[in-house]
């Protein structure tokens, strides 16, 4: 065993705040295009301070000659107590001027020449009026891009400035343990290195993107926060090795290489103790991970006064509750607290914000409403493009461009609403606000119907549609038709999990009375996780979109007809039913509530989350991670690794050669998945990396996948977690490269010595 020496802590106010990222990805040419020409259309931005400093007289931290550490100290050396009390509140810290909230908390005025902040969530883009409904996170993730998800990021950061915000809460990852949590499609899938290399990308293009329009990310939510069934009196227990390599890798990743400007903690318990008031803040957070920025709460999420500041946490979110002045004067004159430790935290805020420029470049006067452009249709459709997962096909798709008649099937097809279900219903994760209303603002998506008919009047067919509600109607329709378009979807989102994975609307009996009357069934899911299929081998084709945004129907008829090439590929498993998944006991699942009205949630399938599970238990899923067919085919060849024998911690490289077979274009993600040595004690594969890789007809390329010292050191590719640190087994690597978890050709191997 090999034991790799622990991350040296830094003291943030030692030190400038180190950028630890890596260099950013390149952009798409889609999101390359998309991007300048929004800057373009925003209002200017107030001019920086010059550098021979030129600030009011009253306002030294304006001086920009100074480091971001060193304005921020001068700015708290000139505050009082209650000033510096203002930055670890949000509300007190994002509008100086003023002073009261509800319950008599009362702060002095913030001292002048500090910034308006604005919070906004965005884990799915942004949450304001005017903003572009891009695909959810879950769909991003299936695209298996960073260099997506930076355009994703860059393109929500320059909408959430103009429209007069500069904080967003997002990106968001977890570990995928049940299908049934209600926020699924907020994350990146089941698998913690796909999902921290997902949200770093996103990060870089949150923060770096445009530093006259500075928006600070929020990587959230730290951590185990696996269900909204009590999320906020449930605790979620394991073991440390599970909680590093599963739920904390994933953040620990996005930290180390996005370095978000904040972290925010989750409602939940962690072994008993609140995430926001829990010593992981400190030890693994802030000191293991060497991270810089501050740590903030979810809304409702803080607990305490004393254990919450003690334990790391730096902002209390939304109106001040537990981080008043009146409770940290109590907690400090009860020895419980020092000064110290709120101008630590203090520290922190200001110095990101000033860092990241939200003292520099005021927000807009007259923020945006009207914020969707081509450009950010262009880069949604794209997207969705992507992120759709073709999961079978017989050869039906793509459509042929000729005079088809074509029945389209179900409500969510439409625009105009049955029984309350259209498009704009799946357009993104459903809140249940005001009688419900999409996560992202999306009242009139492109639907799916309207897509079909102009493509299919263009080629001198017809378009029939129904809504499915009597199903005997419906089967009618499809007989009629050459091909029958069926749509099937159930709606999630936050406050609540699902039940099961079955279809709304009694979603099932509808496709099997199309597929028994149709000469030809195309099935197209709109879902937010994971959806049983009962149904699945007596269709012919099945197109899963998730929550495809505003430009769905487009993206649909594109990937229907056979203008883009599915390429999006499963960043989670799909079972066969609920009794495969690894939560199916009780107390691990939604958990038993003890007499203390915690619901304790035992996490005792350890590791084996998602894919690992299958694997380990032998149990054939619906459709596999990484799972995702194309038009074309795909062949994996000359595979090896050098250097063949490995130092600890030296870099390894993945050669193959993927060939395109087939006969027409397209993309393929090659994914990496190890197995560690029996020390390990792991039976199962990890994944490590994957790559996209464009291919014309019959061309093939000679692809090189490295896994690089720092990758190894911030993923944790070859280590497994044991004894309070991550160690390196020695002895035989095997490496399987392929198109999916399970269709992997047979595997090389190294040796780690």
């Amino acid at each position: 065993m090999l034991t790799d020496a622990p991350h040296r802590h830094l003291d943030q106010r030692s030190e400038p705040r180190r950028r630890r990222r890596r260099a950013l990805v390149p952009l798409t040419m889609a999101a390359a295009l998309a991007l300048t020409p929004l800057a373009a259309q925003a209002q200017p931005p107030a001019a920086t301070p010059a550098a021979d400093a030129s600030f009011p007289a009253e306002c030294p931290w304006m001086d920009t000659t100074l480091s971001a550490e060193e304005r921020a100290q001068v700015l708290l050396d000139h505050s009082s107590l209650e000033q510096t009390m203002r930055w670890i509140v949000e509300q007190p810290a994002a509008a100086p001027d003023r002073t009261t909230w509800p319950g008599d908390v009362v702060y002095p005025e913030q001292l002048p020449c500090t910034p308006d902040i604005m919070f906004a969530n965005g884990a799915q883009g942004l949450d304001a009026p005017g903003a572009t409904a891009l695909p959810v996170a879950i769909a991003e993730a299936a695209a298996f891009s960073p260099a997506l998800s930076q355009a994703k990021g860059a393109l929500v950061a320059d909408e959430t400035f103009r429209s007069g915000r500069n904080v967003l809460l997002g990106p968001g990852v977890a570990g995928g343990r049940t299908p049934l949590s209600g926020r699924t499609s907020e994350y990146y899938g089941e698998d913690p290195v796909l999902s921290g290399v997902l949200a770093a990308a996103n990060i870089h293009g949150l923060e770096d993107s445009n530093p006259e329009r500075p928006v600070v990310a929020n990587l959230k939510h730290y951590v185990a926060n696996e269900q909204e069934l009590d999320r906020e009196s449930s605790s979620s227990n394991m073991d440390e090795r599970t909680m590093q390599q599963i739920y904390g890798l994933g953040f620990e990743i996005a930290t180390r290489e996005g370095d978000p400007g904040s972290i925010m903690c989750s409602y939940n318990q962690i072994n008993g103790v609140y995430a926001c008031e829990n010593d992981i803040l400190t030890d693994i957070v802030k000191e293991a991970w060497d991270y810089e920025g501050f740590i903030m709460s979810d809304f409702g999420s803080v607990h305490s006064t004393a254990p919450s500041l003690n334990a790391g946490l730096d902002m209390e979110l939304n109106r001040p509750i537990w981080f008043t002045p009146d409770r940290l004067h109590a907690a400090l004159d009860a020895g419980e607290i020092t000064e110290d430790q709120i101008e630590a935290a203090a520290f922190r805020v200001v110095t990101v914000f000033i860092e990241a420029g939200l003292f520099d470049h005021p927000l807009p006067e007259n923020p945006s409403t009207d914020l969707v452009t081509e450009d950010s249709r262009a880069l949604a459709r794209e997207m969705a493009e992507q992120g759709s997962v073709l999961l079978t096909n017989d050869g039906t798709l793509p459509l042929a461009d000729t005079a088809l008649d074509v029945a389209v099937i179900g409500p969510t097809a439409s625009n105009t609403p049955t029984d309350g279900v259209s498009a704009r219903s799946v357009c993104s994760s459903w809140m249940p606000f005001g009688g419900g209303r999409p996560s992202v603002p999306c009242d009139e998506p492109v639907a799916p119907l309207d897509a079909i008919t102009e493509r299919v009047q263009a080629a001198g067919g017809t378009v029939t549609f129904d809504a499915g509600t009597d199903h005997e109607q419906a089967a009618q329709v499809a007989a009629a038709a050459d091909v029958a378009i069926v749509f099937g979807y159930y709606q999630m989102g936050e406050f609540s999990d699902l039940t099961d994975l079955r279809l709304d609307n009694d979603g099932d009996a509808l496709i099997e009375a199309v597929a028994d009357a149709a000469a030809s069934t195309v099935v197209v899911t709109q879902t937010g996780s994971a959806v049983e299929m009962p149904w699945v081998d007596d269709v012919d084709a099945v197109l899963h979109v998730w929550y495809a945004g505003l430009e769905m129907g487009n993206a649909i008829t594109h990937l229907l007809w056979g203008d883009v090439n599915p390429s999006g590929n499963l960043p989670m498993t799909f079972p066969v039913s609920l009794d495969d998944v690894p939560t199916s006991a009780p107390e691990q699942y939604p958990g038993v509530v003890d007499t203390d009205g915690i619901r304790q949630v035992e996490y005792s399938e350890g590791l084996q989350v998602g894919y690992r599970w299958y694997q380990a238990q032998g149990i054939d899923p619906l459709f596999a991670f990484g799972h995702g067919l194309s038009y074309t085919t795909f062949d994996y060849s000359h595979i090896r690794v050098t250097p063949r024998q490995v130092q600890s911690g030296h870099e390894v490289r993945v050669h193959f050669r993927l060939t395109n077979t087939g006969d027409v274009a397209g993309e393929e993600v090659a994914q990496v998945y190890l197995t560690l040595p029996d020390e390990a004690g792991e039976p199962f594969q990890r994944l490590v990396a994957f790559e996209r890789v464009h291919l014309e007809p019959g061309e093939h390329e000679n692809v090189v996948i490295e896994l690089t010292r720092d990758d190894l050191e911030s993923r944790h590719l070859l280590q497994y977690f044991d004894g309070g640190a991550w160690v390196t087994p020695a002895g035989e690597f095997g490496v399987h490269v392929g198109s999916a978890s399970d269709a992997l050709a047979p595997p090389v191997s190294f040796t780690v010595r």
